[in-house]
């Protein structure tokens, strides 16, 4: 870490974040000189209507309003890179991903000795959690696919998933400070897409013993990446605790998270499913800069 002068400190004060639009405005002094950004689509906060291909190409469907992008504007930092890509799992940390449009390069090509802020938010995709919510759905309210595939003879398979996913994502800790050693290393857990106890069946078409069971396994996922950023001496951003009460099945303008249906509210237009919308996106950028005294 480099030591600030209190002069910077003071500077730093008087330039305190607000809130324009959802998009936070620049403090006078910048605290970092290279951001860097790396995760799968909910760093990239997913979106179609807001996609851009200004870091990435548009089939990592990232959104210009994402919270890497808030916080770099908000940070006021001379050089920031976005390479968070829908989809991308650890091993796209070192290798490339294809997309419906376009390759996007391993993300750890951003990075540099310079860099001195990263974000990461991975793991979700390792351990097949996003993709088994879409194999959840069901027209029957007393059905249950996925505990019925996924737990047989009480053993969890997508806790065994979640426990084989620790290694690769402290590697990819690793393998950031080896690229980028003097950068302050940020790990991002879920936000609450789902709760547990129930679900809100029709309005999203999965019975609430997989709601039930998609929401603790949610809280599985948060708990093994707590341990790597224990395990690794890196921050962990909780943007679980902070977001009960905003998942999939509440209504426009208080959920975060949007369900099966592709719209969001916020902003108005077609959306990702099972992913942040623009108030999500919010929530992260606010966790992410209240962490670092913004």
């Amino acid at each position: 870490m480099r030591k600030t002068s209190p002069a910077v400190i003071a500077c730093a004060a008087l330039g305190m974040v607000l809130s324009l639009g959802g998009m936070p405005v620049a403090s006078a002094t910048p605290g970092f000189g290279e951001y860097v950004a790396l995760g799968d689509s909910w760093a990239a906060d997913a979106s179609l209507i807001q996609a851009t291909d200004d870091f990435v190409p548009l089939g990592c469907a990232q959104s210009r309003g994402s919270y890497a992008k808030q916080v770099a504007a908000a940070l006021a930092v001379p050089v920031s890179r976005d390479a968070t890509c829908g989809g991308a799992m650890s091993k796209n940390m070192t290798a490339p991903q294809g997309t419906a449009l376009g390759v996007n390069p391993p993300q750890f090509d951003r990075l540099s000795a310079s860099t001195d802020l990263v974000t990461l938010e991975i793991g979700g995709n390792d351990a097949g959690l996003a993709a088994t919510v879409q194999r959840c759905l069901t027209s029957d309210a007393s059905a249950s696919p996925c505990l019925d595939a996924l737990v047989v003879g009480g053993v969890d398979q997508m806790s065994l998933n979640i426990a084989a996913s620790e290694h690769r994502v402290a590697a990819a800790v690793d393998g950031i400070r080896q690229r980028a050693p003097h950068a302050r290393i940020l790990l991002l857990d879920y936000f609450e897409g789902v709760s547990t106890g129930h679900g809100c069946f029709p309005t999203v078409p999965i019975s609430d013993a997989d709601a039930d069971w998609l929401g603790r396994k949610l809280i599985e996922l948060n708990a093994m990446l707590a341990r790597v950023a224990r395990t690794t001496g890196v921050e962990l951003i909780d943007t679980y605790r902070t977001s009960i009460g905003h998942d999939g099945c509440q209504p426009p303008g208080v959920r975060w998270v949007e369900g099966l249906i592709p719209w969001s509210s916020n902003p108005p237009g077609l959306a990702v499913p099972f992913h942040p919308n623009q108030l999500g996106a919010d929530h992260q950028a606010r966790s992410i800069l209240a962490a670092l005294g913004r």
